[in-house]
């Protein structure tokens, strides 16, 4: 996810930026489905609730920036 950030800050062209983050916006998703399955099944014995909360803030901000800078675009 960091990576592909780093690598929108770097793009060349809007559309670069926009599938860049898009795909960070997934790994997001990813990581948020992760934490869920690490909660509810108890095997490591760790309090997830603030990344949980952290990882669904992420993945609204990703998904603004790819709403925004696709509406940019058209």
């Amino acid at each position: 996810m960091g990576a592909n950030i780093e690598e929108a800050g770097a793009a060349i062209r809007r559309k670069d930026v926009i599938a860049k983050m898009s795909i960070s916006a997934k790994e997001a998703r990813e990581t948020l489905y992760w934490l869920k399955l690490i909660e509810k099944s108890q095997i490591v014995k760790i309090e997830v609730s603030e990344l949980l909360e952290r990882s669904e803030e992420l993945i609204r901000i990703l998904t603004s920036i790819v709403k925004t800078s696709q509406s940019s675009t058209q």
